[in-house]
């Protein structure tokens, strides 16, 4: 049960990410401040930002209690992981007790193997 919640975000995650959602030049509520109940949202300015969406994702891997995944994270802005990990923060006080996430980088407990430089290759 625990794997599909941790799972479940990051295919959250990852499917507004491939809809291009994680763009900065495009933050318009942000931009606001907090009262947003007359903002007018411009959309023009929404169609004239730059795309920016993932690509692939990934199956989860597991180790004992490790888990992994890769993700070709596109044009996707660095807000992105700043969201990703906000939930996983949440996901952890909530229901699963995380006890580390690594972002990039190896795990030295866990070495990538050849393999794993070809998983967006076709």
């Amino acid at each position: 049960m625990e794997q599909q919640y941790v799972e479940e975000v990051f295919a959250s995650w990852f499917y507004l990410g491939k809809l291009g959602a994680f763009n900065a030049e495009n933050l318009q509520v942000q931009e606001v401040g907090v009262d947003i109940s007359y903002m007018e949202y411009d959309p023009d300015m929404a169609e004239n930002a730059f795309m920016s969406p993932m690509h692939n994702m990934t199956d989860f891997e597991y180790l004992g209690t490790w888990g992994r995944c890769w993700f070709d994270l596109g044009t996707s802005d660095p807000i992105a992981l700043d969201i990703l990990i906000n939930a996983l923060t949440q996901l952890s006080k909530d229901f699963v007790d995380i006890k580390r996430l690594i972002i990039g980088g190896e795990n030295q407990d866990w070495p990538v193997s050849d393999r794993n430089n070809y998983l967006f290759s076709e």
